[in-house]
């Protein structure tokens, strides 16, 4: 069979049929030559992925293609990995699982349900616009032209063609732009008071995604709002106007997020700060309607172990999975939400909450082995004390 026999087996996701479906509808459009393009921009290799009709529905990263795989279709960032390694890449982050951090930051804004990052998951598929090996596209061409030629030979073939790779896959969100873009809209032209409390909630569940997943590349380009004014062509007369006119949309939607879970706190010369830390919504204390929805779930030390399991269970799916280092990325991420929490518990802003000192939550040798787990036994506290060279803070 062609490209959808090779990856229709490996992308199975009986939980989410939408979602199996889009995949479904990318293997077929790849089968009829409607191929995944390469996204100039950023410095690895994505594609969108669209469907038989040429639609944009998603966004692929394959891991052999990300800022130091051995696939990057960018040879600058090669040679940075090759010539200069002390200066490029972050030390705090384990290289080459972008992939994963995409597809686990879904999952922590999913299970906390903040909804600002769109359906991600890791999926596997193949297309001749992905970046391949010169032997791989070699192997290809002789079983291809061994099934045309000694058919018997060419049925022992594992796989006929190129093969599968692995990676994110992102819903393609549209209607959005980059945050600069409309924050410096909102600027000149303040948005009415409704909007302006409902993008401050958008932007409450950005922060806190970002600080959960300790993402260490949050720039205002790699977030996108959408803002829609829903006030054209009304009907002035109409008795409802007043509620209609006012009546606006906005939504963020956080995308990028292949840099975070970090195994420990960035030390090194450059602190990779939050960007969105500058902005003047950063200075307003987390809502109510915010501390509602994640206090619950992040107080509860229950909640907090099954998220580290659901991203265990997520993560160990790559070759090169390390246990310890996993712990280490799951203190840091314990860390975090300790310090999260008491930053809403306390009605602080998301400026005082990045400046809060920096922790991480370990498991301890003598912890205790039940559901419920108590800071005081079964875990250890420890303050990070070395301040990186070049920060913000």
């Amino acid at each position: 069979s062609g490209h959808t026999g090779h990856t229709a087996d490996m992308n199975i996701f009986l939980d989410d049929p939408e979602f199996a479906e889009i995949i479904l509808r990318t293997e077929q459009a790849i089968e009829c030559g409607v191929f995944p393009e390469r996204i100039s921009q950023g410095s690895s290799g994505s594609y969108f992925a669209k469907d038989p009709r040429g639609k944009i529905i998603g966004v692929f990263k394959p891991k052999s293609e990300e800022p130091y795989g051995h696939l990057n279709p960018k040879w600058t960032k090669y040679f940075h990995k090759v010539c200069c390694p002390c200066c490029f890449g972050r030390g705090c982050l384990i290289p080459n699982q972008g992939y994963l951090s995409e597809a686990g930051a879904y999952l922590v804004d999913e299970k906390l349900g903040l909804g600002v990052v769109p359906k991600t998951k890791v999926v596997w598929l193949v297309s001749e616009t992905f970046n391949y090996s010169a032997i791989d596209r070699a192997k290809s061409r002789g079983k291809k032209y061994a099934l045309e030629k000694v058919p018997k030979v060419a049925k022992k073939f594992n796989r006929i063609g190129l093969p599968p790779k692995v990676g994110s896959f992102q819903l393609f969100v549209e209607g959005y732009k980059e945050a600069d873009y409309w924050l410096r809209k909102f600027e000149a032209d303040p948005l009415p008071e409704n909007t302006r409390k409902e993008f401050q909630s958008q932007f409450e569940r950005l922060v806190i995604l970002d600080y959960v997943i300790r993402n260490t590349d949050r720039g205002n380009d790699n977030w996108l709002v959408r803002y829609e004014k829903q006030d054209d062509g009304l009907d002035l007369s109409d008795k409802d106007s007043q509620w209609t006119i006012t009546k606006e949309s906005i939504k963020i939607a956080a995308i990028d997020n292949g840099l975070a879970f970090p195994f420990k706190h960035p030390d090194e010369w450059r602190a990779y700060p939050f960007h969105w830390a500058w902005l003047p919504q950063a200075k307003v204390p987390f809502s109510q309607e915010t501390r509602d929805l994640v206090l619950p779930h992040l107080s509860d030390m229950n909640f907090v172990q099954d998220l580290c399991e659901d991203l265990y269970e997520l993560f160990k799916t790559d070759k090169g999975f390390d246990k310890a280092t996993f712990e280490n990325q799951m203190s840091v991420m314990r860390g975090q939400i300790l310090n999260l929490t008491q930053a809403l518990k306390d009605e602080k802003s998301p400026i005082q909450l990045v400046q809060m000192p920096r922790v991480i939550v370990e498991r301890s040798s003598t912890g205790s082995q039940g559901r419920i787990v108590h800071l005081s036994n079964a875990f250890t506290q420890t303050f990070h004390s070395r301040k990186p060279f070049f920060s913000s803070w």
